[in-house]
């Protein structure tokens, strides 16, 4: 197994931890995207793939309806997609993904967590080169042949497939198939997908740490003080750093 694999092994269940969290955020992504390409998804590819992304953490459909109507309201404001980056205690680089609409806000908000925690908030491009953007896609396993699968994928970018099993907390999740690629190749990829009618279940791009280091427990409590600011701020979508973190036990 490839780096993908351990890093997704290592951060399941911390994706989409928090309900109400995925909600906004998907919210935001569902403004994004109609401001794009308009409130068909039928044309509008990325929608396509929010709205999966809704069914995902089950969000209610009324509630993906609502905020694609309200999506089309010229007076709805849009949002930019911002990455902050800098420097947690002992060293840690952070990568801080944001959705925001008003950038002024979010940038001082950021600041302040990296100041108040003794971190370091950095200038663009000060810790990016240490991950890796990928996107990926996650795909029923059903009777799917991996190899077979990856032979056929990796003319649109695929690079690692793997396994997922299904979550044990949610009773609609099912066992599944992690495709990765770099993530300039999502649109291809999701247009094989949809073209060999293969369901796309939730799809995304984050951050792989192609670097990590080890921290003692009392460094990482350092740390996660201005992690748990990081996360409890409704514009930050995501927070990657470069610990090496514990694998799940099996």
């Amino acid at each position: 197994m490839g780096r993908a694999f351990e890093f997704r092994k290592a951060r399941k269940m911390k994706r989409w931890s928090a309900m109400s969290k995925a909600f906004t955020r998907i919210g935001k992504d569902i403004v994004i995207a109609v401001k794009e390409g308009g409130p068909d998804p039928d044309v509008n590819s990325r929608l396509r793939a929010v709205i999966q992304n809704a069914k995902a953490v089950n969000m209610p459909k009324v509630n993906v309806e609502r905020a694609i109507k309200k999506a089309t309201d010229k007076d709805t404001a849009n949002y930019e997609t911002v990455l902050f980056e800098g420097y947690a205690p002992h060293g840690i680089a952070v990568l801080v993904e944001t959705s925001t609409d008003n950038n002024n806000r979010t940038v001082a908000n950021v600041r302040s967590y990296f100041n108040k925690c003794d971190g370091n908030l950095g200038t663009s491009g000060s810790v990016e080169f240490m991950f890796d953007h990928k996107c990926h896609f996650r795909i029923p396993a059903g009777e799917l042949d991996l190899e077979e699968l990856e032979l056929e994928l990796i003319d649109f970018g695929a690079e690692e497939l793997f396994f997922d099993e299904k979550d044990e907390e949610d009773n609609n999740s099912v066992d599944g198939i992690m495709i990765y690629a770099e993530f300039q190749n999502y649109g291809a990829l999701q247009k094989a997908l949809e073209e060999m009618n293969i369901e796309i279940l939730s799809s995304d791009f984050e951050y792989i740490p192609t670097i990590q280091k080890e921290v003692t427990a009392e460094q990482k409590e350092d740390i996660d003080k201005l992690l748990e600011k990081l996360d409890d701020d409704d514009d930050v979508n995501n927070v990657y750093t470069t610990i090496k973190e514990e694998e799940e036990e099996e």
